[in-house]
């Protein structure tokens, strides 16, 4: 994924090792369910946007954003 100049890479992240944020749980079930996929337990939050990033660029809703 292409990210922005503000955009660190999740691997950056001095936090990127805690838990997932109820946010993206709720966001990557949400696109796990359309994509037929299940979420993995205790992901951390680096691990939760990559796996964000790669479900929304298989999700045909999202393709157009």
């Amino acid at each position: 994924m292409n990210r922005g100049p503000m955009e660190k890479d999740p691997e950056e992240w001095t936090t990127g090792d805690e838990p997932m944020t109820a946010p993206q749980e709720s966001y990557l079930r949400t696109l796990a369910r359309e994509a037929g996929e299940e979420v993995p337990e205790n992901l951390s939050k680096a691990d939760a946007s990559k796996l964000i990033d790669e479900l929304r660029g298989r999700s045909e809703r999202l393709q157009g954003e």
